[in-house]
């Protein structure tokens, strides 16, 4: 990643993967607390900002208590897969800002399909205070934005674990999830039977975010080309990010989080990065916008001297 290659924002307004609605004016916060001008005045050249179009939870109806909205998301993370794999082929760095942890399955199959195709597999940091790693055959709701990491290691459902043909999207010994503190009972089996590498909060209260950088660093850069950041907002302690309808107590602070985002900036080897779960309608004066896009900026390179 340098600054000679611009970047290409895409808004994901989606909101049908979670049970509270609201995650669907995350990318309109955002761009309201300056994320294109903030990512320009460090001396990226921000393209033409696009959006997935997304349909509204009234004109639907969820048809599977297992995965409500399949279709509906299944067409959403498609077109947003091609999108992503669209923005690299034309030497731009993708930045995704949604909408619900959902859009990843999309994200990551495009950004997985274009590395394949050159014979690469890429990482994942996955910043999050839950799993993500959920089924439909365990999930407690039935909400996919808590199975996104499941179906990008090739579980769960044939349709959301095969977008654009890549399955698995990422191997599991190049993922490192980070931040984790809410688990449900059968998603503990899967995530401990996965071989993901996991971070908890106890983690980095133990050993210190120094340390625990390290170690993801390792996990998402040995045998890979680069990594992707997939970042939740609730994964930032909910005194830090009010704005999410998913908050957890008692997690990273947000000096932890840039650091974690400054250490991966200075490796040069992100390839593309996503922002989820941010819920503007909860936010107090747009205040967890506003850091979201700070936190952008330390993931671009922005240092403090």
């Amino acid at each position: 990643m340098t600054r000679n290659r611009p970047i290409q924002i895409i808004g994901v307004p989606l909101d049908l993967g979670a049970s509270r609605r609201g995650t669907d004016a995350g990318p309109s916060a955002l761009r309201i607390a300056g994320l294109g001008k903030g990512l320009r005045k460090m001396g990226y050249e921000v393209s033409m900002e696009s959006d997935i179009s997304v349909p509204a939870m009234e004109t639907r109806v969820a048809k599977n208590d297992s995965a409500r909205f399949k279709s509906e998301i299944l067409d959403v993370c498609t077109r947003l897969a091609q999108t992503t794999y669209k923005t690299l082929t034309e030497g731009r760095i993708p930045l995704v800002i949604g909408g619900d942890h959902s859009i990843a399955m999309g994200t990551v199959a495009g950004v997985s399909s274009y590395y394949k195709e050159q014979g690469e597999n890429i990482g994942l940091i996955w910043f999050d205070a839950h799993g993500d790693m959920n089924i439909p055959t365990t999930s407690p709701s039935g909400n996919i934005h808590g199975m996104p990491l499941a179906h990008l290691l090739g579980h769960g459902d044939d349709d959301l674990s095969n977008i654009l043909g890549v399955r698995p999207a990422i191997k599991p010994e190049n993922v490192a999830l980070i931040g984790i503190r809410d688990i449900d009972d059968h998603e503990r089996r899967i995530i401990n039977d996965s071989g993901v590498a996991t971070f908890t909060m106890r983690d980095i209260d133990e050993f210190g975010m120094t340390q625990v950088i390290r170690e993801v660093l390792k996990v998402v850069n040995t045998g890979t080309v680069g990594f992707h950041i997939s970042f939740d907002v609730d994964g930032c302690d909910p005194s830090v990010m009010p704005g999410s309808g998913t908050l957890v107590p008692g997690g990273v602070s947000f000096r932890e989080a840039h650091q974690l985002l400054e250490n991966c900036a200075d490796t040069h080897l992100m390839t593309s990065m996503e922002v989820a779960e941010l819920n503007p309608f909860l936010d107090q004066a747009n205040v967890s916008a506003e850091r979201t896009v700070t936190l952008i900026q330390s993931a671009f390179g922005r240092s403090i001297l």
